[in-house]
């Protein structure tokens, strides 16, 4: 079955780091392109980072351009999402998304993970 599973939010300062990942499977990692979304309390989806099928390139949101950096693992079917210099507004839940189906997609995407809760500690 094709399955998304995000790990690693936490508790953050502003100016601190966090190393989210998301694990696939089902599908060959990176067949599809991989995004990563998130929604802070009361407010819809925001789009975050996508890295493409294959793996050659990344976009990111103009927010977190210089401070978030997204890359693949294959070897472990691992997409992670290294977020530094954190700022108050990046509290949120962030979801993994792919365009492979897996019967839980939302916003457009064909599969939604979990989701990881990254919350403002101060």
């Amino acid at each position: 079955e094709v399955q998304l599973v995000e790990s690693g939010g936490g508790l953050v300062q502003p100016g601190g780091s966090l190393r989210l990942s998301c694990v696939a499977s089902g599908f060959t990692f990176l067949s599809y392109e991989m995004t990563w979304v998130r929604q802070a309390p009361g407010k819809g989806p925001e789009w975050v980072s996508t890295i493409n099928r294959g793996g050659a390139s990344t976009d990111y949101a103009d927010s977190v351009k210089g401070r978030f950096t997204l890359s693949g693992d294959n070897a472990n079917d691992r997409l992670y999402l290294q977020m530094d210099s954190l700022k108050h507004e990046n509290a949120a839940v962030y979801n993994c998304a792919t365009d492979s189906k897996c019967g839980t997609g939302k916003y457009g995407y064909e599969c939604w993970g979990q989701g990881t809760q990254v919350t403002d500690a101060s």
